[in-house]
């Protein structure tokens, strides 16, 4: 047989598509040609599949050998097809008995003495193999996170020649299993617990309510009231991802390269971009587009401190995935869609000084600060909350015991967050922060007094209808955290009451 069919897989964002490697063998002058859109990196990979068929104890052929990669329209990159033209090359030269590979798929960069490394985005390969009901051959070191893709056939291999033994059925390759080794991590949140934080009650019941929600939220005040502490335990309160969100977001993080432990990947993601990130670094790109932090918090949380200090352009580009859930990446020979479904936890001090009370800086002057926010991207903020400076004798009293306390565990906020939740899955299949207008109006119907009262209060706010409605969304979340059925008047005065980062432009401007 001088022709043969492997099956492989590309990367082409967080998808898998399917790739045919034909491989054939033809007399006239030895020569090794790739065709099919090969880049860079994968033309390199005539010399490695030479030396690993040679370093395995198998000859190569001295024929002119044509790798065509299909579909030739689909960019192909990396090492990870150095597996399935070796197995071509191979079942092409008889040296592996003629046998039907269409149950196979493979995947793998050979090194030069034909053991197998590992590539990045076995993942979405592993979800992919699952609906095409193939068995998926890949490196031993991808075999743990393929393994999280449940009902999945997939065979973990050392080399070329451990791959050889198995399709000649002379020694199987063992089941992909969950690496107890490099999974046995310990979450990175265990560290932290809200119960933490001393004080700032009403804060703490904004990050509750944000949770439950789904709502972004801004949190601003002057420096050491615990802004980046709240911020970072929001995550410890957020319920665990669905199986099928999780998969996405361990997809993610294995398409750039990212350990995926088996004890935390249903957790949500945690990211804190620094405020000199660029706008690249934050929505993704390159001339190949790979995700940025914005994809990387996909069901997840994505915390900018310091809000003010990233540039305006940065903080604009989030607009339109904040909108939508998704970014649209574009260039000359690629075009790429992410998932960005975050939450955005934003955290600011109201000054340039630090406090706008201190009267270091005049009313123009911090005005000219918090501008540096556009309006459209404050729109787009559910709940904007001020964590004010708290008192040091009781903060020192009720850290040490001596005095009372109220702390709230990450656990036991964890639990009424998972029973509103729960009510939202069950009346509307989404969390309020995500409800449309039909959708709004369908499950967030107000009485006549209580839409007088929020139109009245939105005209004195100067409200936009986009912020008019995420105040009906918040007010929602506070209803179901009680678990009241009907959105009343006190849900909807709490909800204004996290819209003070208007009340201080509004009266800033004034002044």
């Amino acid at each position: 047989m001088s022709l043969s069919v492997v099956r492989t897989r590309a990367n082409l964002g967080i998808d898998a598509p399917l790739v045919t490697i034909e491989v054939h063998l033809s007399t006239g002058l030895p020569g090794f040609h790739l065709v099919g859109l090969p880049e860079t990196t994968v033309k390199e990979s005539r010399d490695r599949v030479r030396s690993a068929i040679i370093n395995s104890g198998f000859e190569f052929p001295s024929h002119r050998i044509t790798v065509n990669m299909a579909p030739a329209d689909l960019p192909k990159g990396g090492g990870r097809f150095d597996l399935a033209i070796a197995i071509g090359i191979l079942t092409a030269s008889e040296q592996i008995p003629v046998k039907d590979l269409s149950e196979f798929e493979f995947v793998g960069e050979l090194a030069l003495s034909g053991a197998l490394r590992s590539i990045q985005g076995a993942l979405p390969m592993a979800c992919a193999v699952k609906k095409s009901k193939r068995c998926l051959i890949l490196p031993e070191s991808n075999a743990s996170e393929a393994s999280l893709v449940s009902n999945t056939k997939v065979l973990a291999a050392k080399s070329l020649w451990d791959v050889y033994l198995h399709l000649t059925d002379k020694q199987a390759l063992p089941m992909a299993q969950l690496n107890s080794v490099d999974d046995a991590q310990s979450d990175e949140n265990a560290d932290m617990d809200l119960a933490d934080i001393v004080e700032q009650q009403a804060a703490k019941r904004a990050l509750i309510l944000a949770a439950a929600g789904g709502h972004n939220m801004l949190l601003f005040g002057p420096p050491g009231t615990g802004k980046s502490m709240l911020a970072s335990r929001l995550v410890t309160i957020l319920p665990t991802l669905p199986e099928e969100d999780a998969l996405t977001v361990a997809s993610i993080k294995s398409v750039v390269g990212e350990q995926v432990s088996a004890n935390n990947w249903l957790q949500p993601n945690f990211r804190q971009p620094h405020h000199s990130s660029s706008a690249t670094a934050i929505v993704g790109g390159g001339s190949y587009p790979m995700p940025g932090e914005i994809t990387l918090a996909h069901k997840g949380v994505l915390f900018l401190d310091e809000l003010p200090e990233f540039g305006r352009h940065v903080l604009d580009v989030l607009r339109e995935p904040l909108e939508t859930g998704e970014i649209h990446l574009s260039r000359a020979k690629h075009k790429v869609t992410y998932p960005a479904d975050f939450q955005l936890i934003a955290a600011m001090n109201p000054s340039p000084t630090g406090d706008h009370t201190d009267k270091r800086a005049n009313a123009d002057q911090v005005l000219r600060y918090l501008n540096r926010l556009s309006g459209p991207l404050l729109d787009r903020i559910d709940m904007q909350v001020n964590v004010p400076k708290v008192d040091i004798k009781k903060s020192i009293e009720a850290s040490t015991g001596e005095g009372p306390s109220e702390r709230l565990s990450s656990k036991q906020a964890r639990q009424g967050v998972q029973k509103a939740v729960d009510i939202q899955l069950a009346r509307q299949g989404k969390l309020n922060a995500a409800l449309n207008n039909k959708e709004l109006n369908m499950h967030c119907k107000l009485d006549a007094a209580c839409s007088n009262f929020l139109t009245n209060a939105s005209e004195k706010l100067g409200l936009s209808m986009r912020s008019y409605h995420r105040t009906i969304k918040v007010a929602r979340t506070i209803a179901d955290i009680a678990n009241i059925n009907d959105i009343q008047h006190q849900h909807l005065a709490e909800a204004l009451s996290y819209r003070s980062f208007d009340r201080l432009l509004h009266q800033l401007a004034n002044n």
